[in-house]
């Protein structure tokens, strides 16, 4: 992804370190969060200095890589973090092989984040067919090279639309509690892509206006029947769009795919902290005696899912 004129990735190795682009400082500050031990990166996914289910698993593969001499510990740090994105649980698990067959740690790791890469760009290029000149688009949560370490997954047919000169414009949701969704345009516009902000409860009347032409959106976690866990607010979308009869597409590598769960309600759903909602970027704008309530994930059925685009094509079932 491009800031200021130069190529960052949201995660890098530096030898035994590891440097995050702080995700919480966006888009107002750009900083550099620096992990020297699996502590420090349990802390990056725990406190969402580093978001999205591919990127969550690439610092999960060097958390593992930090503490390859305690790998059970690691892994045991690592995946009480965040419970619902199957990328993380993917990472930690090739790691622990890579370790026990006496692989370098850190070369292990590398290569885990250059095959995300890889698979990254595929999605880009085989969901690019879908853009045509004057599309419009409706985006929620992050699901560009901030949350794949790079191109991204939703964003990442964007981008590659875009390389090829295809006119299109962007809603992007807010996505509250933690507006992920201006993480999203904050990359839009370092990329030079047209878009516009929205309010989330603003998506269903561009959609009822004719405004949309697809909506596409990153994954967390896909059950074997297709059920897809996202960021809170998908499933109310995928139902808007279905209504609308808008196509609702899916982006996300196959790693995301979790084959040991047959539908999406056995997926667990993250309960984050009330502050979440209670705050913005660090200003209060409720007292605390409101009791809230803060799931940072739902389902979308699978009925209501158009396609699923990754590295091996669009699906349209992913059975």
């Amino acid at each position: 992804m491009k800031y200021q004129g130069k190529d960052y990735t949201a995660l890098w190795r530096e030898g035994d370190q590891i440097r995050f682009i702080d995700q919480r400082r966006l888009p107002f500050t750009f900083e550099v969060y620096t992990a020297r031990t699996v502590d420090d990166i349990a802390f990056a996914i725990k406190d969402m200095i580093v978001r999205g289910a591919p990127a969550i698993g690439a610092a999960a593969a060097y958390g593992m890589a930090v503490n390859s001499h305690d790998p059970q510990r690691a892994a045991q740090l690592l995946e009480a973090t965040r419970p619902t994105a199957h990328d993380l649980f993917y990472a930690v698990r090739y790691m622990s092989h890579a370790l026990n067959k006496g692989e370098d740690p850190f070369i292990a790791a590398d290569q885990y984040v250059e095959e995300l890469l890889r698979r990254c760009q595929k999605i880009g290029e085989n969901g690019a067919q879908l853009v045509s000149d004057g599309t419009r688009i409706l985006t929620h949560c992050n699901a560009g090279a901030l949350a794949t370490v790079d191109h991204g997954t939703a964003l990442a047919v964007l981008r590659e639309a875009h390389r090829q000169d295809k006119k299109m414009y962007v809603y992007a949701d807010e996505t509250r509690p933690r507006l992920q969704g201006l993480l999203t345009a904050w990359e839009l516009f370092h990329e030079g892509i047209p878009f516009s902000l929205i309010a989330d409860n603003a998506a269903g009347y561009y959609m009822q206006q004719g405004d949309i032409d697809f909506v596409i959106v990153g994954a967390d976690r896909i059950a074997k029947n297709g059920d897809v866990a996202n960021k809170i607010g998908t499933y109310e979308k995928a139902i808007v769009a279905h209504h609308n009869e808008i196509p609702f597409y899916v982006a996300a590598p196959e790693n995301t795919f979790d084959p040991a769960l047959l539908q999406g309600t056995q997926i667990a759903i993250e309960e984050r902290f009330g502050n979440e909602i209670r705050e913005v970027h660090g200003a209060r704008i409720m007292p605390d005696w409101v009791p809230v309530k803060n799931p940072a994930f739902d389902v979308t059925p699978h009925h209501l899912i158009s396609g699923y685009i990754t590295e091996n094509g669009i699906r349209k079932t992913w059975q």
